[in-house]
């Protein structure tokens, strides 16, 4: 999949692999190259339903959102980077129609 960063701080802690070591420790950080790895290997979302990190759409306030586990309790979140989005008969998402997406921010939502 085409890969896009919300902004170039993000991008480059993502591309900076000492700098995403200092931010995440060292397993974080082999994790979430790894997450991002599988995201660009992927030819569309659907590909990534059965690969580690257990990638799912999110929902209430963050509609619209995906995310992939990295170390607990931190997310890599993402959104479909089309416009209009994919959708199916049933208006979720067709993952597999999404082909471009936009990381948005590594994060622990959970504990907000």
């Amino acid at each position: 999949m085409k890969i896009d960063f919300e902004d170039r701080k993000l991008e480059k802690l993502a591309n900076d692999f000492k700098l995403l070591q200092r931010t995440y420790g060292a397993i974080g950080a082999k994790i979430i190259r790894r997450r991002l790895d599988d995201l660009d290997a992927a030819n569309v979302l659907e590909d990534m339903r059965n690969l580690p990190g257990k990638c799912h759409e999110l929902r209430e306030d963050r509609k619209g959102q995906l995310a992939v586990h990295v170390e607990e309790p931190d997310r890599l979140i993402f959104i479909p980077d089309h416009n209009p989005v994919p959708t199916t008969d049933n208006d979720s998402m067709d993952w597999k129609a999404i082909t471009d997406i936009k990381i948005i921010e590594i994060t622990n939502y959970h504990g907000k």
